[in-house]
């Protein structure tokens, strides 16, 4: 094998572990990123829709108390209640359908689904409390306890989710931990690899030019020449040899003619 050859698979194992160690870190720095974003992206969206319902929920038990226990609207919804019920109304909606479509934990569909079948029977409950039914016994005694248990089943998505962000956070620190235990142990190993090359490496090339410059020497020898030359430096040696070798030809091929 060439020497060059014997070089450039030298570096070329340099590379490779340079390119190594660069892969093994981008995956798992990635792998990493995407864990956490997957947390933000499911259970963070459905933490934000319950806040959402529950906000919009109080707002229209407000409108509707607004319109059932003042006297001047007699039980009656006025267009100010009633714009404002209708507007809280689409934004709780409009949050629950986003919140159907983001089921992520297993109890979460349960929950999911009480609400939604609470919610239909809210529906036809306002209708009743909307038309000014005067038996303040609607209010108390089916209101109240609806609107109540809508509020325990958005309360439980919240917990939910956000119990699923605490357990993944915990699942991605163990994760960051053993990827740091990973890359520790890969990158010892390139480590100690790296340090076979630049250790055996340069003494095993350094092995071939000292045998040639002894080779050189005792040749030198055998033709009586002296190499007055005081240098560790194999390849000056050899390059010094090899001057005096030519030198020694040329003197024989003049003595020649």
């Amino acid at each position: 094998m060439k020497l060059s050859t014997k070089l450039s698979l030298g570096l070329g194992f340099l590379f490779f572990i340079i390119f190594a160690v660069e892969i093994a870190g981008s995956y798992y720095i990635q792998k990493l990123a995407k864990d956490s974003d997957n947390i933000l992206k499911d259970n963070y969206d459905s933490i934000t829709y319950a806040k959402n319902m529950l906000s919009a929920l109080d707002e229209m038990k407000s409108s509707i108390e607004g319109a059932y226990f003042n006297p001047a609207n007699n039980k009656k919804f006025t267009e100010n209640n009633s714009h404002y019920f209708e507007t809280n109304r689409i934004e709780f909606e409009k949050n629950l359908k986003a919140e159907n479509s983001n089921i992520t934990e297993i109890q979460e569909q349960d929950y999911a689904g009480t609400l939604n079948g609470d919610y239909n029977l809210y529906l036809k409950l306002l209708e009743v409390i909307k038309k000014g039914a005067d038996d303040n016994a609607i209010y108390f005694n089916e209101f109240l306890p609806l609107n109540t248990k809508l509020k325990k089943s958005i309360t439980s998505i919240y917990d939910v989710n956000l119990q699923a962000v605490v357990r993944k956070s915990q699942i991605t620190q163990q994760d960051a931990g053993n990827m740091i235990r990973i890359m520790a142990i890969i990158g010892a190993v390139c480590i100690f690899l790296a340090f076979c090359y630049f250790r055996y490496f340069p003494f095993y090339i350094s092995i071939t030019i000292s045998y040639l410059a002894d080779k050189m020497k005792e040749l030198l020898k055998d033709k009586n020449i002296a190499l007055d030359i005081q240098s560790n430096d194999e390849a000056l040696v050899m390059l010094s040899a090899i001057n005096l070798l030519k030198n020694d030809c040329a003197k024989k091929e003049k003595q020649v003619v």
